[in-house]
């Protein structure tokens, strides 16, 4: 069956919310850890959608079974937050479905970078940003976790965008 992606509507307040902390206690997330937050969920139309971001669902049918968000950093770079993929969902490229799609809005946006953060739990997150290109920049220990920070260029850096038209007309002559 195919992850069909759709905005946020505020009707999936409590689905989405849920599934955040179903997904955050199968890693050993929980409040008071240092990494754990929910106070976002409440006001996604204010943190995402009215200031240049979005928010997304992926629904099976007509239940939520992933999401994520988008979050202006500034205007060339957006934070995805909120990936999830609901536990008995995952391993079936629905993280990877979202990621993309999250990639894809971030550049129909014009942002020209995504940045987001997860913790050494989160293997499964840790390999989806990898295989996706995503880069680490940075660690920290938060508490007992460990926060990895990653990013990924959307666009090509200028360097590349020489290469590839030099490769261009190298082909032509």
């Amino acid at each position: 069956m195919k992850l069909k992606i759709r905005r946020y509507r505020w009707s999936d307040l409590d689905t989405i919310l849920a599934l955040h902390r179903i997904c955050l206690a199968e890693v050993g997330l929980a409040p008071g850890d240092g990494v754990y937050y929910d106070d976002d969920f409440p006001r996604i139309q204010e943190l995402y959608l009215a200031c240049g971001g979005d928010f997304l669902v992926g629904e099976l049918g007509s239940r939520v079974v992933a999401m994520g968000g988008l979050r202006p950093i500034d205007s060339q770079t957006a934070e995805v937050c909120r990936l999830r993929v609901h536990p008995g969902f995952q391993r079936r490229g629905f993280g990877a479905t979202m990621l993309r799609a999250l990639e894809e809005r971030a550049v129909e946006l014009g942002f020209h970078h995504v940045r987001g953060d997860t913790t050494l739990n989160q293997g499964a997150a840790l390999a989806l940003y990898e295989r996706h290109g995503w880069r680490e920049i940075a660690r920290r220990q938060v508490g007992d976790l460990v926060v990895v920070y990653g990013e990924k260029s959307l666009v090509p850096e200028e360097g590349d965008r020489r290469r590839v038209i030099e490769s261009a007309d190298a082909l032509e002559s």
